[in-house]
């Protein structure tokens, strides 16, 4: 019986799944949409509506846990800025998860994981140090 276990371990170490859910949660955030398989959306679902709620609260306090859990502080921004007066109105189920079929190469169950209420103009866009760095370079 597996009664009282936490998450799922994802076939990772315990840093490894930090790393990865503190990576995908930036991903989210930064595009608003993102596809992975089913399992790391479900794990991913709690992790970013917990920062959203931070972010909702504000205070330097909840800034700081918010970067200490995200550590992107671009993502942290847009967290604290744009999510967190969106979502001011709304009392959680922040994200959404649409299953999205099959992987053809390894027959892993897909899922799409969405933030509700989502800015279309956000996904595939590249926010940044690395777009700056790419105009100096342009211009020299």
């Amino acid at each position: 019986m597996r009664h009282k276990y936490g998450q799922r371990k994802l076939q990772r170490t315990s840093s490894h799944r930090a790393a990865l859910l503190r990576n995908m949660a930036a991903a989210l955030i930064k595009h608003e949409q993102i596809q992975t398989t089913t399992a790391k959306a479900k794990e991913l679902r709690p992790y970013v509506e917990k920062l959203i709620t931070l972010a909702k609260r504000g205070g330097l306090s909840n800034r700081r846990l918010a970067h200490s859990r995200l550590m992107d502080e671009t993502q942290e921004k847009k967290l604290f800025d744009v999510l967190a007066e969106r979502y001011a109105g709304r009392n959680g189920g922040y994200t959404r998860i649409i299953k999205a079929g099959i992987r053809a190469s390894d027959a892993a169950p897909i899922a799409i994981i969405e933030l509700v209420d989502r800015d279309t103009d956000a996904k595939g866009q590249d926010s940044g140090p690395v777009e700056a760095e790419t105009e100096e370079y342009a211009e020299a």
